[in-house]
């Protein structure tokens, strides 16, 4: 083979491997790496059927049973039907499914879970008294309190946009219609957790933003001169997490993609893209920031999604190539150290991993 030769199948190679993967080989390479994370979780399951239940209660499971049915598992696989069953037994005489806390978190990602496996009508009835049950965690006595419409980790605590953003994504997985009074209580919450002061978010902490955290979202609005996001101007740092559920939850609800609050999230966006790390929080909450991107990038429907340097993202492809570079041999996903979120439990962290994988598929 002469030089030239030589030289004309090395570009050819290395054109080969710059390439987007076609449709259908994206395809094949997401279903191998699910399949290999299911087997992980079918062997990490408890002989209850539940997932790391003695540090979350049935949360995990929950999540996990969403993932498996959503990447194609059948509710009469045995992994699936036993953890069904546990959650059956979770479900309180108030409607609510948990077991001790986080009784907010819990019961929202297992209406996540019995949507999914409700094609026959078994759970509708489960489903309407849990949704009955996280209306009664809002907080809604008072519009002036920053505290209206939010939801913390049960009806006492404090809200936060974590906790809302699985609550509304609970009750319209149910059925509850967008504009139901609870969704839009919900809503005016989640307004004043963004760096966007006017109308919608009357919260001091919004006018001191700097202008890298104007449109993105925080955690809370509440006591924010004790938060650990709190910036040296006074203000709230925009995190990636946070943002990504505020832009989902709007949309999920019905607010329009020329709102100015959708639009300021999706500026935000623009400026911060990345799946290196979870803006704001580093590698703390990895995987849940990979979970709300990916639900919030399909709610919105710009594919590709273009950047604040004017790049064009094939978001699918990229989500898809951070979460196989980061896959173990065993299939499982862990984010070591992360003691904020949890992640440090290969159940959680895995469950989050095929979820998020879910939303990679080709349309």
């Amino acid at each position: 083979m002469t030089t030239i030769s030589r030289i004309a199948v090395a570009l050819v190679l290395v054109a080969s491997a710059s390439r987007p993967l076609r449709a259908d080989d994206a395809a094949k390479e997401r279903q191998a790496i699910v399949e290999k994370g299911i087997a992980f979780l079918k062997q990490s399951q408890s002989p209850d059927g539940s997932w790391s239940a003695k540090r979350a209660g049935p949360g995990i499971t929950a999540l996990i049973v969403a993932a498996m049915v959503r990447s194609g598992v059948s509710t009469d696989d045995p992994a699936v039907a036993k953890a069904l069953t546990y959650l059956e037994s979770k479900v309180q005489k108030d409607g609510g499914i948990y077991e001790k806390q986080l009784a907010n978190y819990v019961t929202s990602v297992a209406l996540l879970a019995l949507t999914e496996c409700n094609k026959d009508g078994k759970y509708t009835t489960v489903i309407a008294k849990a949704s009955k049950f996280l209306k009664e965690l809002q907080a809604a006595r008072d519009e002036a309190d920053a505290k209206y419409g939010g939801v913390g980790y049960d009806g006492k605590s404090r809200p936060d946009l974590s906790n809302t953003q699985f609550f509304i994504d609970g009750l319209i997985a149910a059925g509850l219609p967008k504009d139901d009074p609870a969704i839009q209580r919900a809503l005016k919450f989640i307004s004043r957790c963004q760096n966007l002061p006017g109308e919608q978010n009357d919260q001091p902490f919004a006018k001191k933003a700097s202008e890298d955290d104007k449109g993105g979202f925080t955690y809370t609005p509440i006591d924010p001169d004790d938060s650990p996001h709190k910036t040296a101007g006074g203000g709230l740092r925009s995190l990636g997490g946070m943002t990504y559920a505020g832009l989902k939850s709007f949309l999920y609800a019905g607010v329009a993609k020329d709102d100015p609050r959708v639009k300021a999230a999706i500026a935000w966006i623009r400026q911060h893209y990345t799946l290196d790390e979870n803006p704001g929080m580093k590698q703390a909450g990895l995987y849940y920031y990979y979970h709300t991107f990916a639900k919030a990038m399909t709610a919105l429907g710009e594919d590709p999604f273009l950047d604040a340097a004017g790049k064009k993202h094939d978001w699918k492809q990229e989500l898809l190539t951070a979460l196989k570079k980061r896959q173990r041999p065993d299939g499982s996903w862990i984010n070591a150290g992360d003691k904020t979120f949890g992640e440090a439990d290969p159940n959680l962290a895995t469950a989050f991993a095929i979820l998020s994988l879910s939303y990679t598929k080709a349309k």
